[in-house]
């Protein structure tokens, strides 16, 4: 087997160029890691939500979210409050300078996002969003298997 055509390693090649053609813009521009943008564009989109759950819907784990957190906290750009249902957890919110920087970043990585798929026909843009939607579904149901 050659690594550059095993498929789980394209798509990370894949997936790592992509992300740093957009990290470009809030990396370079804002002083954001991948991390942090994960992390706030996350909230901009939902809302409030406990650590744990941020955790998960931007798959980092317990270290990445602990310093992503830490210095969105201390540049301002998001609160903890303790978590009222329980003790040792809390959630985490936006401040109204996180969102403002959400929506200047969010025309220009949008912008980036276009580019990389502007080559792509509607019909084949449909039918990458659905082969990504069933292989992200297979994985998840091999890992549940074990």
């Amino acid at each position: 087997m050659k690594l550059d055509q095993f498929f789980p390693y394209r798509i990370m090649a894949l997936a790592e160029a992509v992300s740093r053609s957009i990290a470009q813009v809030y990396e370079s521009r804002f002083g954001l890691s991948r991390d942090e943008w994960r992390v706030l564009a996350t909230l901009a989109d939902t809302g409030p939500l406990k650590a744990v759950v941020l955790a998960e819907q931007t798959h980092l784990n317990k270290m990445q979210i602990s310093r992503a957190l830490k210095r969105m906290e201390d540049v301002g750009l998001i609160v903890r409050k303790d978590d009222p249902d329980d003790g040792r957890a809390y959630i985490v919110s936006l401040l109204p300078a996180g969102q403002a920087l959400h929506r200047k970043i969010v025309p220009m990585v949008a912008a980036r996002e276009q580019y990389l798929l502007e080559e792509l026909d509607e019909s084949t843009r449909e039918t990458l969003e659905r082969a990504i939607d069933t292989v992200h579904e297979r994985a998840r149901k091999l890992t549940r298997q074990g």
